[in-house]
């Protein structure tokens, strides 16, 4: 007697635009309940531009953009491509010290005995920076709320295995970003990390997050090139006092100062 064909039709109607609600409390309760198997409770949250990468690659980068350069000096495909290398040389100075701090911020919590669970969007830039940071301090962890995009491929290597997770909402990527965050350090980036930033700038100053969130811009060049909210204040578009919110800082030393002075004991988590 031959078998009954199988059924796909739950598989169907889960991936269906009526299963939306479904798949949505899946995104909330899946990392709710592997966060408190884990233990994680804490967090520090790393942003920064996907494009970044090492000081090593960015150096071979620019070597052959060079060369590129020097045997078609006239083609115009190159010379971006040199002037794209250059601007990786100082981004790539900016992933060392991501990758840097994330050891710092690990091994501080292993010592104090209080994990802060360095945590990124789980891609590659300044993401996988602070992953891989956080992985070579003895012992650390890190976390990676990826997200389904058709240009990034899972998460990083550096990810804490445990802590691996890949979100098809937005929505619920950043939910599970904020809601164990404790501090948040936000390296050069661009829309992806902009959006971040003042989005969450925006949930302080509504007081939707109703403890104190510490937001550390990193790279006073950067940012005071891109970024003027004194402008924003002479404006009258937000309170001079709303300038508090953030700290700029241009070195591991300050950051780690800062981060300390700022999460002197427990605290608990948004709502």
């Amino acid at each position: 007697m031959p078998k009954p064909e199988k059924s796909y039709k739950n598989l169907a109607f889960l991936n269906s635009k009526g299963a939306r609600a479904i798949r949505i409390l899946c995104e909330y309760e899946e990392p709710k309940q592997r966060l408190e198997q884990q233990g994680v409770e804490d967090t520090i949250v790393f942003f920064g531009s996907a494009r970044s990468v090492d000081r090593d690659t960015a150096r071979v980068n620019l070597e052959k953009a060079s060369e590129a350069v020097q045997s078609e000096p006239d083609s115009d495909e190159a010379r971006a491509a040199l002037q794209r290398a250059e601007a990786g040389i100082a981004l790539s100075e900016y992933y060392e010290q991501a990758r840097e701090l994330a050891r710092e911020v690990t091994r501080w919590g292993q010592e104090s005995g209080r994990e802060y669970v360095v945590t990124s969007g789980g891609g590659p830039g300044m993401m996988e920076a602070a992953n891989r940071g956080a992985s070579e301090a003895q012992g650390g962890r890190s976390m990676g709320l990826g997200i389904s995009l058709p240009f990034e491929t899972g998460v990083n290597d550096w990810v804490t295995e445990e802590l691996a997770f890949e979100f098809h909402y937005f929505f619920t990527r950043k939910y599970w970003f904020l809601y164990p965050c404790k501090a948040m350090v936000i390296f050069p980036g661009g829309f992806g990390t902009m959006d971040e930033l003042f989005e969450s700038l925006t949930l302080i100053q509504t007081g939707k997050v109703s403890r104190r969130l510490p937001v550390l811009l990193y790279g006073a060049d950067f940012w005071n090139d891109v970024l003027d909210l004194e402008a924003l204040a002479k404006w009258g578009t937000i309170s001079k006092g709303d300038l508090d919110l953030i700290h700029i800082s241009d070195s591991v030393e300050d950051a780690m100062a800062y981060l300390k002075a700022s999460l002197p004991a427990p605290q608990s988590s948004a709502e």
